[in-house]
């Protein structure tokens, strides 16, 4: 049986530090908001790749290298993480 390594509890180095970025940049954090809370008025759920496009950042990289809609990364566990930031 293959051991699955994660890296600080998400499943990926690249995940955890797109997730760090947004969690922790006073900026990033507030246009996130801002995406979920427009998103909730019209009624609808926010996605992680949605906000980030949204932000016109799909083509940038986070400080330390990451893409921020790079293949590696886990939509799933980010899509969990934006939704946590919502009122």
């Amino acid at each position: 049986m293959q051991e699955i390594e994660t890296y600080n509890g998400w499943k990926n180095r690249a995940t955890w530090n797109v997730a760090l970025w947004i969690e922790n940049d006073e900026r990033l954090y507030n246009t996130a908001k801002a995406y979920l809370k427009m998103r909730k008025a019209k009624g609808k759920v926010g996605y992680y790749a949605g906000f980030i496009r949204w932000a016109g950042m799909q083509e940038e990289k986070t400080p330390d290298g990451f893409k921020w809609l790079g293949s590696r990364l886990c939509l799933s566990e980010l899509n969990s993480m934006i939704r946590e930031l919502e009122d």
